[in-house]
């Protein structure tokens, strides 16, 4: 997620990212779809993430009143364990993995997240959360591709991880027929989910 993006708008969202080894074992799933439909338009690897909060199009300047809410937010909760399964299509042309876990606690932080924002000034578009990670797109008119493809692994079930950080990730999306990047704006570690005083173990005065 280091692409250059326009300085004077960004399209932003806010989202977790699957480590390393569990975009491997999905990718390891899909590599003969790779081959086989490669005139999709697959998201780049690096770039999977599940989306809590899409914001849209923001003025660059409005960007940065979401880090110190957003920080403060991830410091206090725990990570959710998740694990990435199953497949399924958007509009005939989507193609997707679906999410599994701690999905309570997945809605709850994206209710956070969505509250932190709106607390911040900041308006979009609330979406209900339906937690997927997007894989691929297929061109206008060929609606069989991406099904091809989910029932090649609709039973495929990852081993489960916690989300090690809440991204604040800015997108090129809309700008142009090129590839679509992302890069994270920033990224702030989950906590324990206690407050400090508990987390000090009170070793004040005896």
């Amino acid at each position: 997620m280091n692409e250059q993006i326009q300085p004077a708008t960004v399209r932003v969202f806010i989202a977790l990212a699957p480590p390393d080894h569990a975009k491997e074992e999905l990718a390891r799933e899909l590599h003969l779809a790779y081959d086989t439909h490669s005139h999709l338009r697959w998201n780049r690897i690096e770039d999977w993430h599940i989306t809590l909060a899409f914001l849209g199009e923001l003025p660059a300047e409005t960007v940065p009143v979401l880090r110190r809410p957003l920080a403060a937010l991830a410091a206090g909760r725990r990570p959710p364990r998740l694990t990435l399964c199953g497949s399924g299509v958007f509009d005939d042309r989507v193609l997707w993995s679906g999410v599994d876990g701690d999905l309570d606690e997945l809605h709850l932080l994206a209710a956070d997240v969505r509250t932190a924002v709106k607390s911040c000034g900041i308006a979009f578009e609330d979406r209900p959360l339906r937690p997927h990670l997007t894989l691929a797109r297929a061109r206008r008119g060929d609606r069989s591709s991406a099904a091809e493809i989910a029932e090649g692994f609709s039973g495929f079930t990852g081993r489960r991880w916690p989300a090690e950080r809440l991204h604040l990730v800015g997108s090129n999306a809309g700008r142009g027929s090129g590839p679509i990047h992302y890069r994270d704006i920033d990224a702030w570690a989950f906590g324990s989910g206690e407050p400090p005083s508990s987390r000090t173990g009170g070793s004040g005065s005896g």
